[in-house]
């Protein structure tokens, strides 16, 4: 058995992973792996809820401001990154914190991802403009047809991952479904896996502050500033491309804070739905957990 562990965080955006992975960083005298798709990104800051400067300096972070929205980083990325940075921190640390709300991402990370041949790009390209102009029902009907495998069990109304099902088996000739990986991979360390989560409520609440405090630290001037970079997937996320039909004039600024409150409570529903399905996770309320008790 490995003597080395990676503590890994995880739940809902705004739950108050970020706190509770800094005090138990600090405790275990480590460095913490961020594992959020979003954060990685240089140019988004307000948004994605990047850590203050004051937090990023109590505890080293990896995977912060790493990359910029015009690089390819996906789950394939982060699996590489992080593994190579928990090889290092191993070297002179004991253990390590990972904290993060992408699920395939720490699922990438502790199990690897399904072996899926490189697609053409221009497949995805495609597919995406047919989704444009013709719409969701297109791309199910795409799907239900081409991939029906995938269609009796993938997520019917997920349009992100009905176009990578449908760029797969077109690009491939075969489903999704038979890529995925029958025998986990093992990693030479140990994992625990730690989730905060709070009454939904509570969490709504949160989330609904949250998003008022990002738009008076400025939030609206930092998605401006990046609208030359709207046409890339880093900017089709909650917090940014809500603001498009704003910038056009054909929404008021209050329906825009509506838009994204709302869409991130979906979001935080959608990361509960994704981690319950884990049963290695231990669940606790941020409010009632301090690092002595998962160590």
């Amino acid at each position: 058995m490995s003597n080395h562990t990676v503590y890994i965080i995880v739940g809902p955006t705004a739950v108050g992973k970020t706190s509770f992975a800094i005090s138990l960083a600090q405790h275990l005298k480590t460095e913490i792996i961020s594992a959020d798709a979003r954060q990685c990104y240089a140019e988004l800051n307000i948004g994605v809820a990047r850590p203050s400067l004051e937090e990023l300096s109590q505890v080293p972070h990896h995977f912060i401001a790493s990359h910029s929205v015009n690089e390819t980083v996906n789950a394939q990325v982060f699996e590489n990154y992080a593994l190579a940075k928990a090889d290092e921190l191993f070297k002179t640390h004991h253990s390590a914190v990972m904290v993060g709300g992408t699920g395939l991402y720490i699922k990438a990370f502790c199990e690897g991802l399904d072996l899926i041949p490189a697609i053409d790009p221009a497949i995805r390209e495609n597919i995406i403009k047919q989704y444009e102009k013709l719409g969701l029902r297109w791309l199910q009907k795409e799907v239900s047809v081409k991939d029906p495998m995938y269609w009796a069990k993938g997520e019917q109304q997920n349009p992100q991952r009905l176009m990578r099902a449908l760029e797969v088996v077109l690009g491939t000739g075969a489903s999704i479904v038979s890529f995925q990986i029958k025998n986990k991979i093992t990693r030479p360390f140990n994992i625990v896996k730690v989730g905060l989560e709070l009454p939904r409520a509570q969490l709504y609440e949160k989330i609904n502050q949250r998003v008022l405090t990002m738009v008076e630290n400025g939030l609206e001037q930092e998605v401006r500033n990046l609208t030359p970079h709207f046409h890339l997937n880093a900017l089709q996320t909650v917090g940014y491309s809500e603001w498009a039909l704003y910038f056009e004039g054909n929404l008021s600024k209050e329906k825009v804070i509506e838009n994204i409150q709302q869409n991130t409570r979906h979001y935080a529903k959608r990361q509960m739905t994704w981690f319950k399905k884990d049963l290695d996770i231990t669940w606790y309320s941020p409010n009632e957990i301090n690092a002595a008790q998962i160590i």
